[in-house]
């Protein structure tokens, strides 16, 4: 009995202890410092940074497949490098554009356009999150065609977890209407929302950049639905595109916060990309003063360890592209006919100067518009004559080279400028292989450029492995894993669109 009484002492007296200890548990475990959410703009950032290059994967995507499908950059190796170098669909690299933009941007965005609908405080947020949201889903729908776009994004807000696939048309169409609508409804008035990571709250470039984009969405539509395309290109000169370099959108890199490409290509992949010939040989040929910014070769480096600084130059008259067509045997058939040593010594992207660690990257610049605007005055779209939009186009690109702290003289834009000026009979040719030069690293747009206009007048790339029926490759596929979590929209865009390889053409792809 003495026992028992002493047992339920003791269980009493422990009770009263942890009861005592529970008086302020909530209060003393919760988290003064980590916040339990994050304001709509700072998720915003977010959505705009992961629209770059987020990570070594996702900058692999385009280092196999849009640069060397563009004929910019180019490495001979294979196995889990291969994809547009050898015209091959490599699965482990094309669906990292998708995977990124899904569960990281478009989510991102949805999260934003979801918490800020119905607050007229937050509605410069909500409409800037607009504007990026077409901005994203032009780079998917361009890279693989007909996607979710509608319901896409809304697992979480209305649990859609299998979302239908939409027509690229009607995804343009929407993307039209939204940039449209969301730049007209910024308002400068309200305060600004200081913390944006792009221009700092400043709205009325906000509404610059939405109409830039414009711009290039109507210009997408060039030859499947002219009319539209002339409508639009209208309403955005109208309304306002970007005036000068000042207005860029671009993302600044620090030494902490590096440029993916540069970091991605500085580390592991070093001495497995190679500046492609077609690209060095165009610059070269025409004495371009970016060439020396863009390139850098390490004169005889027979292999890794010798692309060292003592050998680095980047000297115009010694550079040497990469070809196209060739692997990591067969490319030592070249070396004798291009005076090189190994595969190591032909030129590389310079890391010291578009691809230092700190370099920034671009999403839309007033070069591009200005070379857009070029081939509306063409078309007679807009006022203003095509050979001033080129010059100014060309020249806000060079002087461009200063964000990479290798600023060109002005002697030297002028000789260059007088040495190129636009001629009538090759007008479209001229600036649309500017744009490729214009859009150098941004491995999405100079893609969607070239299969929307056909220039650069590229050459195919004559690997003898290549898996394609054309002569380049229009999309990438739809990832292997939707066949698991979404098969019967997915087979329904299949039907529509054509079949779910690198040969189908997108809606404004048209021959």
């Amino acid at each position: 009995m003495k026992t028992n009484l002493k047992y339920i002492l003791a269980l009493t007296l422990s009770l009263g202890v942890l009861s005592g200890c529970d008086d302020g548990f909530t209060e003393l475990n919760t988290n003064r410092v980590n916040p339990t959410s994050l304001a709509p703009s700072l998720v915003l950032n977010k959505a705009i940074i992961s629209t770059t290059y987020l990570d070594g994967g996702s900058t692999l995507g385009m280092l196999t497949y849009n640069f060397p499908i563009v004929q910019q950059i180019v490495t001979p190796y294979g196995s889990s490098l291969s994809g547009g170098n050898y015209d091959q669909n490599n699965n482990g690299n094309t669906p990292l554009v998708w995977v990124n933009f899904y569960r990281n941007v478009v989510k991102q965005l949805v999260a934003v356009l979801d918490q800020t609908k119905s607050d007229p405080l937050q509605s410069n947020t909500y409409n800037e999150a607009r504007i990026w949201r077409a901005y994203a889903f032009m780079i998917l729908t361009d890279t693989y065609g007909d996607v979710p776009y509608f319901e896409a994004g809304q697992g979480f807000t209305t649990e859609i977890i299998s979302p239908k696939y939409d027509a690229q048309q009607a995804i343009y169409k929407d993307i039209l209407k939204e940039l449209e609508e969301a730049s007209a409804a910024l308002d400068p008035k309200q305060a600004a929302v200081t913390t944006d990571i792009l221009y700092g709250g400043n709205v009325t470039n906000w509404k610059k950049l939405g109409y830039s984009f414009m711009l290039r969405a109507a210009m997408r539509l060039t030859k499947v639905d002219p009319a539209t395309a002339e409508t639009y290109v209208k309403k955005a000169v109208t309304s306002g595109v970007f005036q000068s370099n000042a207005d860029n959108s671009i993302i600044r890199h620090t030494a902490i916060y590096n440029n993916y490409i540069a970091n991605h290509l500085a580390a592991r992949e070093k001495t497995n990309f190679y500046l492609a010939a077609p690209f060095v040989n165009y610059l070269k040929d025409n004495k371009d003063p970016r060439l020396p910014i863009f390139a850098v070769r390490y004169v005889g480096a027979k292999g890794g360890p010798e692309q060292v600084a003592a050998r680095a130059s980047s000297d115009p008259a010694i550079q040497i592209g990469m070809p196209m067509g060739f692997n990591d045997v067969t490319i030592s058939s070249t070396f004798a006919a291009n005076g090189v040593v190994s595969l190591w010594d032909y030129t590389q992207v310079n890391l010291s100067t578009v691809l230092a660690l700190d370099a920034p990257e671009f999403h839309i610049t007033y070069a591009q518009v200005q070379l857009l605007l070029a081939e509306a005055a063409v078309r007679g779209w807009v006022t203003g004559t095509a050979a001033d939009y080129f010059a100014k186009g060309v020249r806000a690109n060079l002087e461009q080279m200063a964000s990479y702290r290798s600023p060109i003289a002005e002697p030297a834009i002028k000789a260059y400028l007088d040495a190129n000026p636009l001629v009538a009979s090759k007008a479209l040719e001229q600036i649309n292989t500017q744009y490729w030069v214009a859009t150098f690293l941004d491995g999405s747009e100079a893609w969607a450029n070239f299969r929307r206009s056909g220039f650069p007048a590229l050459k195919k790339n004559p690997y003898p492995g290549s898996e394609i029926k054309g002569d380049f490759i229009r999309r990438l596929p739809y990832p292997d894993g939707e066949i698991v979590v979404n098969s019967a929209n997915l087979n329904e865009a299949i039907k529509r669109q054509g079949p779910n390889d690198l040969d189908t053409r997108i809606w404004w792809d048209k021959k």
